[in-house]
């Protein structure tokens, strides 16, 4: 198993006139540390309008920028969002390709169709069309890399005869992934023949489990994969913090670590509240959404506790055995790469640092011997 830096870059409140600045300097101070200790990649999300929790909107104008002060990690989009019109597909292309060349064909290219009313409502949304247009846009994105000339009719885009410039460094394409909550989500993105960006915050290591048997149940029966080459890896995210001790690790990521999760439900609970408003009988594949409402319904939300984390292992949290003996039963249920989510909400800059750090002298070397 393999190890990647992941970020919301959140901004928690009181905002002052530094407060974004600030975000995105330590999150770029924390990348090339990362690089120099032997992270695999780093990932961010594109998400619009989510105050505090994250305000990462246009990720790509950062990946630039990492790629120039990195050598060795990959550039991962976690994710690219697809569904119209948050970005063509033909945009999509072009802007991966820019980024493969400049960073030397380091792009992981990630996707996803979003899960949160703020922003599918912002942008027009309807929730129950994002599957099949995120379906589509992945088809167009691989046609126009992997064809001298391309030209699509579809149900959402289309475009006469072009020469999509330019090209990826990486031939044929970057390796694709594809995000999902649901476990018929992990069939579906298995179907397609790429690989598994999943979700275990709050979680411990053992539920991915069930997950990744519908993943690789779905590449078992993928016949013909959307890129020109398969990808079976399976990613999942979940909080980390290493510190020096098993207290000063608690300490320091107790308020981020259960805040994260119980705001983070709330979004995913507001796209219930959507279709609801849109008369949508319904759930359709937002089916987990209906899960997340009726927990904040029945007030649960907001309820995970710092104990239960510790206890459960739902976060690799502690000093760096304690932190190998959590991320070693991720490796053991199937994971090949696990997201670190080093900053959920407030973590200090120089608590961030040295989990980067300590995962990097003590925690990654591990997986590396077995």
């Amino acid at each position: 198993m393999e190890f990647a830096m992941f970020y919301e870059i959140p901004v928690a409140r009181p905002w002052t006139r530094e407060s974004e600045y600030n975000a995105y300097q330590n999150t770029i101070e924390q990348a090339v540390l990362g690089d120099k200790m032997g992270f695999h990649s780093f990932w961010t999300v594109e998400h619009h309008f989510l105050e505090e929790y994250s305000h990462c909107s246009n990720p790509e104008v950062l990946y630039g920028h990492i790629a120039a002060l990195t050598e060795n990690m990959r550039i991962g989009y976690g994710v690219r969002l697809l569904p119209k019109p948050y970005n063509h597909p033909v945009r999509t292309a072009e802007s991966v390709a820019v980024l493969d060349l400049i960073s030397n064909g380091r792009v992981e290219f990630g996707t996803g169709r979003s899960s949160t009313r703020a922003e599918l409502e912002g942008f027009n949304i309807h929730p129950n069309e994002t599957r099949a247009q995120w379906d589509e846009a992945l088809r167009h994105i691989v046609g126009c890399w992997t064809n001298d000339e391309y030209e699509f009719e579809g149900e959402y885009w289309s475009m006469p005869k072009r020469r999509v410039l330019p090209k990826p460094r990486q031939d044929p394409h970057p390796p694709i992934w594809g995000a999902t909550s649901s476990v018929p989500g992990h069939y579906e993105i298995g179907k397609r023949g790429i690989g598994l960006c999943s979700f275990t915050v709050g979680q411990p290591p053992e539920d991915l489990a069930e997950r990744l048997e519908a993943f690789r149940k779905g590449h078992a029966d993928c016949d013909e994969p959307v890129g020109a080459f398969r990808n079976e890896r399976a990613a999942t995210f979940t909080m980390v913090h290493c510190n020096e001790t098993n207290e000063k690790a608690r300490a320091a990521a107790e308020e981020s670590f259960v805040w994260y999760p119980g705001y983070g439900g709330g979004l995913i609970a507001s796209v219930a509240d959507y279709l609801a408003d849109l008369e949508v009988a319904e759930l359709g594949t937002y089916e987990y959404t209906g899960d997340a409402a009726k927990s904040r319904d029945e007030g649960l939300l907001g309820q995970i506790t710092m104990d239960y984390i510790w206890e459960s292992g739902a976060g690799v949290i502690g000093d760096p055995d304690r932190c190998v003996e959590i991320a070693k039963r991720y490796e053991a249920v199937g994971c090949d790469l696990l997201f670190c989510l080093f900053n959920p909400y407030k973590m200090a800059h120089e608590d961030v640092m040295t989990s980067i750090e300590l995962m990097g002298k003590y925690v990654i070397p591990e997986f590396k011997k077995s």
